[in-house]
């Protein structure tokens, strides 16, 4: 942390308004400050981000005092925190005075919410050409459903994930974390960084227009591409992988692992561990294509023999043979890998009062622009005072 904190981070000097709340916008700004960007978060003075309520469990701060929900925290380390009721003049003068200073704007209201308020992004391009204006919303600006209100769960379903996962004769299953918003966000950030790019050269902003299924159809990846080449459209297969056999979660005796075989070599180690040798050279396990088309018999011959072992026994002689297999982890057991506490996954921050607020870092390392984590979420309205004399003495300079 001292090192990182001796050198600029990449975004250093670059000032974000972040009008969003809940979780694809605030994950954006969330990842844009811990890049070094100044992200001051406005937030509307009767209990600010929705999220501030989503609990239990709530973080406590050291006095009792009740610092918002474990939610909130995940998507607002590094922000500052202002006060403003977008409904009233004053409310708005001001978001207009923080966006005359700033490069970037994110918001997630509903398509045309802020027209009404003169906070669109035509209304604030007026006042800064070069603002980069991110609009997050569930189906986008255009098109049938643009004025629908989109959410995460429903975006899952709409977008085909849904049918793709769960088990065969179950019921069709969403992810368990907000996928749909996260990789919004995610994909928020690095077209926000594209427009910044072309604003620092040319002095032009522009419009970036996020859609939640645009996003969550787009990151299906091969499975769109699965039915996009033969035209039948892929279903739900468990654990189990739609091109790779056996790639999937196999028993053992004292519960479940995953088995990742991704090729022929890798599958005939895996047979020589579990004594299935005169199966690597049958003809209908020999290649991945065979592996596929029999699936079910393969799986019932691996899982005959993946059950006669314990676990570790398994994982361990999966490993000294180059089998690619791994442990299913509880959260719990994920943060006390040692791995995952070699990369310093968790950050613990404190705020002004010395209440410690954990956190997990943004998953980017960089050699000579590390990321800062100097500042936990803020707590409502936090920084107004600081704020207001910054913008103050921003104005005074750009009169004089």
């Amino acid at each position: 942390m001292t090192e990182s904190l001796t050198k600029k981070p990449p975004l250093a000097g670059i000032r974000v308004i972040e009008l969003a709340r809940v979780l694809a916008g605030p994950w954006a700004g969330q990842m844009l400050a811990d890049l070094g960007a100044d992200v001051i978060k406005v937030e509307n003075p009767d209990g600010g981000d929705d999220t501030r309520q989503w609990g239990p469990p709530f973080v406590e701060g050291a006095d009792g005092e009740n610092l918002s929900a474990a939610y909130y925290h995940a998507a607002n380390r590094g922000k500052r925190s202002i006060a403003a009721d977008l409904k009233s003049p004053e409310g708005q003068d001001l978001v207009r005075r923080l966006v005359s200073t700033a490069d970037v704007v994110i918001e997630n209201f509903k398509v045309g919410g802020l027209v009404k308020y003169g906070l669109d992004y035509d209304s604030l391009r007026k006042l800064n050409p070069k603002l980069v204006y991110c609009s997050i919303t569930g189906f986008g600006q255009t098109g049938p459903y643009a004025n629908l209100a989109g959410y995460d769960y429903i975006v899952q379903g709409m977008s085909g994930f849904m049918s793709i996962t769960g088990e065969p004769d179950g019921q069709p299953m969403k992810a368990g974390v907000a996928i749909a918003d996260i990789f919004t966000g995610i994909y928020a950030v690095s077209a926000i960084e594209a427009a910044l790019i072309h604003a620092l050269k040319t002095g032009e902003g522009q419009l970036v227009d996020m859609a939640l299924l645009d996003v969550q159809s787009a990151v299906l990846a091969n499975q769109n591409m699965n039915y996009l080449v033969s035209g039948a459209a892929p279903t739900r297969l468990g654990n189990a992988h739609p091109n790779i056999s056996p790639y999937e979660v196999v028993p053992a005796a004292d519960g479940y692992l995953i088995l990742a075989v991704g090729n022929d070599g890798q599958f005939a180690r895996l047979c020589g561990i579990l004594g299935l040798e005169a199966i690597a050279g049958d003809e209908r396990f020999a290649t991945n294509r065979a592996r596929v088309g029999n699936r079910a018999e393969l799986r019932r011959l691996v899982s005959t023999e993946t059950l006669k072992w314990q676990k570790a026994d398994l994982l361990k002689a999966c490993e000294e043979n180059g089998v690619p297999a791994g442990a299913i982890n509880t959260i719990e057991e994920m943060f006390a890998d040692s791995q995952v506490r070699a990369r310093g996954l968790r950050v613990d921050l404190a705020d002004a009062a010395g209440t410690l607020i954990p956190g997990v870092r943004t998953p980017v390392v960089l050699s000579e622009t590390p990321l800062h984590y100097v500042r936990p979420s803020p707590r409502l309205d936090e920084h107004r005072e600081e704020i207001l004399a910054e913008l103050a003495e921003r104005e005074r300079e750009a009169s004089s």
